[in-house]
């Protein structure tokens, strides 16, 4: 499994109205092949940017399943006007947890 780790930077002003937009998007990620959770985060230091993070059973079920689906354009249209910057995105392969 992955975690896919997206940076969101928005207009603090419009934070209620995009997290009303993430979690109508929330059924583009539970019917996608492969996800298996979704979490989105506001940086407590930036009330600009937030961090989504969704695991996916493999980085293909993000990048090329997902990405290529009537799920991700629906997500796009969703919450694409929000972002102030393009998304920045990396995936992470969990490597040891020591604690929790």
């Amino acid at each position: 499994m992955v975690t896919e780790y997206a940076m969101l930077v928005i207009d603090p002003a419009r934070a209620a109205e995009f997290e009303s937009a993430v979690a109508a998007a929330k059924p583009c990620f539970q019917a996608a092949e492969g996800c298996r959770s979704m979490k989105l985060e506001r940086l407590a230091e930036d009330a600009s940017r937030y961090r989504l993070c969704v695991v996916w059973d493999s980085i293909d079920h993000h990048m090329v399943l997902f990405r290529n689906s009537d799920n991700f354009q629906t997500w796009r249209k969703l919450v694409g006007g929000f972002f102030a910057a393009p998304p920045s995105v990396d995936h992470g392969v969990l490597v040891a947890n020591y604690f929790g």
